[in-house]
Order: C-alpha cells, then sequence, then structure tokens
C-alpha cells in the first residue's frame, strides 16, 4: 500500500493507495480538521470542500463512507443536507479525539462489471427495542437482497452494527442477530458473517440500532475464506454471538480481508490484561496481525483502521501506540464503548494485497 498524506487547506487527508498494472485502483482514506477550534457547520463545510476535491482526484469512484459525528442530534441533518457524496453513506455519533467534531471514512474503488457490490448504509427503525429493530433491520435486509437475487448466506460479507447505549442494547443485537442468521441456515456448522458490533448513535432518538453492510454479487465457491486465528482467538459462538473474526474476499488480481471489531481477547473468550490500556491495545495488535497473517497479509497491507475507545482518557496513550506501530495506516479513533465494559479498546480494519489467481475474475 502506498501512504499519501496531504493537507487541503486546514483540512487533512491521509490515505493508502492500492495500485496494480492493468488493474482496478483502490484507495481508502481519512479526512480530519487540523483547526479543532472551529464551529461546526465552518469545520463541516472545511471538510466537504477538502471532499470534493479528493473526490475529483480519484475520479468520483467513492463507494462507501462514513462520518463520525460529536453530536448526531445536533449535526446529523446538517451533514445530509450538504454531502456531495453519491455512495452509500452512515452518520453515527462516535467522537472523534482530536479532529474536531467530524471526521469521515472514505473507500473509494475503481469496480467493474465482474462482480456486483452492494452496499448500504445507515439503516434503521424507530419501533421497538434492540432485539425487535435488529430482526427487522435484517429481515428487510433479507427481502431486498432476494430482490436482487441474491441472499444474506451466500453474498453478505460485512455487516456494522451500531447501537445506542451499547451496555445496554447490545445484548438485543445479539440475540436478533442469531435468531434471523438461524433462519438463514448460518450456524456454527455453516458460517456467519464478518461484522463489528459497536456504540454508535444517531439522530432518531427512537431508533436502537444502525446497520451498514456489504454484499457482493458473482463469487465464484473458494472466493470466500474466513478468518479464525485459532492460536489468539476462539469461535464466537462459543460465548453466545454470531460473527467470523475476519474474512478474505479473493479476487484474480489481489485479495481483500476484512477484520471484525477485535479487541483484547484470548482463545478462551477471556478479555486480557483487565484495566490496563497499554497491555489491551498491544495484545489487541497482536490479534489483528494474526488474522491478517492468515490471509497471507502483515500490517503493511493495511488499508486503514478505525479504532474505538471507552474511556477519552486514553487516546493520548493510544495514539503513540498507533503512531509506532502503524504509522502509514490512516485511521480514525473514536469514542466508542465497546460491547463488554471491560474492554477498553477495539479496532477494525481493512487490507488489500497484490495477487495473482487465475482461477477468479478480478476486481
Amino acid at each position: 500500500m502506498k501512504y499519501i498524506k496531504k493537507k487541503y487547506e486546514d483540512v487533512i487527508v491521509e490515505r493508502s493507495v492500492f495500485e496494480k498494472e492493468n488493474c482496478a485502483t483502490e484507495t481508502h482514506a481519512m479526512i480530519h480538521l487540523a483547526d479543532s477550534s472551529l464551529l461546526f457547520d465552518e469545520q463541516l463545510e472545511r471538510l466537504h470542500k477538502a471532499l470534493r476535491i479528493f473526490g475529483e482526484e480519484v475520479a468520483g469512484n467513492i463507494v462507501m463512507a462514513r462520518y463520525f459525528l460529536s453530536d448526531s442530534a445536533n449535526q446529523e441533518a446538517l451533514v445530509v443536507a450538504s454531502s456531495p457524496l453519491k455512495c452509500a453513506f452512515s452518520c453515527v455519533q462516535q467522537p472523534p479525539f482530536g479532529e474536531g467534531k467530524v471526521a469521515l471514512w472514505l473507500w473509494c474503488s475503481e469496480e467493474g462489471e465482474n462482480y456486483r457490490h452492494i452496499r448500504r448504509a445507515e439503516e434503521r427503525v424507530a419501533e421497538g427495542d434492540s432485539y425487535s429493530q435488529t430482526r427487522v433491520l435484517l429481515e428487510r435486509y433479507e427481502k431486498f437482497l432476494e430482490g436482487e437475487g441474491l441472499n444474506i448466506a451466500d453474498n453478505c460479507v460485512r455487516t456494522w452494527f451500531f447501537a445506542r447505549d451499547v451496555d445496554v442494547n447490545y445484548h438485543g443485537i445479539v440475540v436478533g442477530r442469531r435468531e434471523n442468521f438461524e433462519t438463514q441456515g448460518l450456524t456454527e456448522k455453516t458460517h456467519y458473517i464478518t461484522s463489528t458490533g459497536i456504540q454508535g448513535a444517531n439522530a432518531d432518538y427512537n431508533a436502537k440500532v444502525l446497520l451498514d453492510t456489504y454484499a457482493i454479487g458473482g463469487l465464484q465457491e473458494g472466493q470466500v475464506k474466513y478468518l479464525y486465528a485459532p492460536t489468539h482467538l476462539n469461535p464466537t459462538y462459543e460465548y453466545g454471538v454470531t460473527f467470523e473474526r475476519g474474512v478474505r474476499i479473493i479476487y484474480g488480481d489481489r485479495s481483500l480481508a476484512m477484520i471484525s471489531g477485535t479487541a483484547s481477547i484470548n482463545n478462551k473468550g477471556e478479555v486480557v490484561h483487565v484495566g490496563n490500556i497499554e497491555k489491551q491495545t498491544l495484545r489487541m495488535l497482536e490479534n489483528v496481525k494474526v488474522l491478517l497473517n492468515e490471509a497471507g497479509m502483515d500490517f503493511e497491507n493495511m488499508a486503514h483502521a478505525i479504532v474505538y475507545l471507552r474511556d477519552l482518557a486514553d487516546y493520548p496513550l493510544v495514539a503513540k501506540i498507533f503512531d509506532e506501530c502503524l504509522p502509514n495506516v490512516p485511521r480514525v479513533v473514536t469514542l466508542a464503548p465497546v460491547c463488554r465494559p471491560t474492554w477498553l479498546i477495539e479496532m477494525e480494519c481493512m487490507a488489500v494485497k497484490a495477487e495473482d489467481n487465475p482461477q477468479f475474475k478480478k476486481l
């Protein structure tokens, strides 16, 4: 991956670029405010100005995005009204550290006609508890995919569940997802879906759950490989949840690895280094590295990282560790408690590696 950091007036854009001759270019970017003293509308205006310039530089090939907001109730409407994005994007209340009131993740890809890439963002309902909302959201998604000639079990490769007050609402998501997956034939004997479940609010107080999804049509048998890292992690079903640790999508010209939300956990499902943010961060990074290694990759293949913290006071130390371990990876660090109170930090990432797999079509 080629790392580029560029400043557009007082907005910083960090990007990683995957390039291979005669193949589609893929870019992941994080856009941050350099001046956090501005009012929100001023910050957003400058961020969107940089976004327009960046969009021209990547020929408009932005396929998915996420705004990280400090106060969605007062900010989301302005973002939606003024955003120049034409792709699926979500607005999630996960205040970005040290970067003003708003930050933005962008996924850009020159995708051809060999596959159908279907990304959806900020799906939500405003009635019921987190359990019933999760059931409704997944049932709606199931019907949507059926209309596209696809299904959750065979085509959905990544989900993101954002819970308002994760300590209260995550259990409902877990149960609702598990029950829906059983109707899809997804069990511990088949497979689940790579996922992140994390705190994240939206402007509608009644919406307890937000759902982002990514599905691919046109995949052949053998193109999807799930990642387990059994020396460091255990199957999630052993502690009652239903997601995969990671997934590798194999294309003719590359592999894409998507790593689920990963924390300081061992292969017995236990939280490691309770109360120690430094050791939890290092163990989390070790777990991610082992998952990437299983996909034939390493940190130098990482395209971006999203980091979630429970305690804002931990940010300086975490930032220092990431500066040392992943200096050339676009990242955002947000205030977003993890699903177990004793987990102080979690991260997710994507990675891309050039390969030659002639049995499959190129991206």
